[in-house]
């Protein structure tokens, strides 16, 4: 009886399978985006859900029709879906629908898909739809509105039709609050959510918890919004002690440095891939949040600061990249 020879099976590196896939991480996301956008349509009612479900059905639509990758495969790794959903929710609630098909189409074609598509990327694709919007519609943009007028009040300019003006019940952001009058806004209600703003970014408990999640599922780069969030609680401290800045815990509460830190700062196709530049990322975004809000002429920063950073990043990676082994 002859005994068979064992098969030698050749392959190439890596040899542990990987089993984070991109459509993983993206799907991953999107669930810890549901207590977000749940949070966001218990405040500002049908008017938030209907801008989620339009910002997610034309993100889809336009990769579909405008990817080189044919088909429905150009879907499933749930890339554009999350860009559709995240540019949503950094939109105030009064925006009409129409815009943000647009910016959820710029996100898409203008973010994406001209650079090269999925990988390619410089800027983070939902920051670049919602800089688009506030370049071309900058009072739409900034008119807020209050929450809690009940799950099915509907914004008269939500369906207004293009070029229509239509007059709003507007008030202020905890953020324009303190810079153009000089009024601090309650923790309580920055935890909870009941404040105005963008459709994410008020819930800033739920928006913790997601990012404690997504950390210790290993989604993202801990090291990212960690230091982004504490450049801004220590900056601000310093400025805050000399009476040039509110507190630290209003300004790691209030505005979109919660949303941006967790969802936006964290993309891994826009931000440093070595470690010690994860840090030095999060450490120019802290820095130029608390410089704008309190040097600039917005009450907020968060958006310009990512994408700032995200044209530095190429330096960042070539400066920090560890030595080779022997060299």
């Amino acid at each position: 009886m002859t005994q068979q020879a064992p098969r030698l099976d050749l392959s190439t590196a890596p040899y542990v399978p990987q089993t984070l896939t991109t459509s993983r991480v993206m799907f991953e996301v999107l669930a810890a985006l549901v207590p977000i956008v749940a949070a966001a349509v218990w405040f500002f009612g049908v008017t938030a859900l209907l801008m989620v479900v339009v910002a997610g059905v034309v993100a889809m639509a336009t990769e579909w029709l405008f990817s080189d990758r044919k088909g429905w495969g150009s879907l499933r790794d749930g890339t554009a879906l999350l860009t559709g959903v995240l540019v949503a929710l950094t939109l105030p609630p009064a925006l009409p629908l129409w815009m943000v098909v647009i910016g959820s189409a710029v996100a898409i074609a203008l973010g994406k898909l001209v650079l090269g598509g999925m990988g390619h990327n410089l800027f983070n694709p939902a920051l670049i739809g919602r800089a688009f919007l506030q370049a071309a519609f900058p009072t739409a943009i900034t008119t807020w509105t209050a929450p809690g007028q009940g799950f099915w009040h509907l914004e008269p300019s939500t369906l207004a039709p293009p070029m229509m003006h239509v007059d709003v019940m507007t008030t202020a952001t905890p953020l324009g609050l303190a810079k153009f009058e000089h009024k601090l806004t309650e923790l309580g209600p920055l935890l909870l959510g009941n404040t105005a703003g963008s459709l994410g970014e008020t819930a800033a408990i739920l928006l913790v918890i997601a990012g404690i999640w997504l950390g210790i599922r290993r989604i993202f780069d801990w090291r990212l919004p960690v230091s982004t969030l504490g450049t801004v609680a220590v900056f601000s401290g310093v400025l805050w002690l000399f009476g040039v800045s509110p507190p630290p815990t209003f300004m790691l509460a209030s505005g979109g440095l919660l949303l941006g830190a967790v969802f936006m700062a964290t993309d891994p196709v826009t931000t440093p891939v070595t470690s010690k530049g994860a840090w030095w990322f999060g450490f120019g975004v802290g820095v130029l949040v608390v410089l704008i809000r309190n040097f600039g002429g917005l009450p907020e920063g968060v958006m310009y600061a990512i994408l700032l950073m995200n044209a530095v990043t190429p330096l960042i990676n070539r400066a920090t990249q560890p030595r080779r082994l022997g060299g």
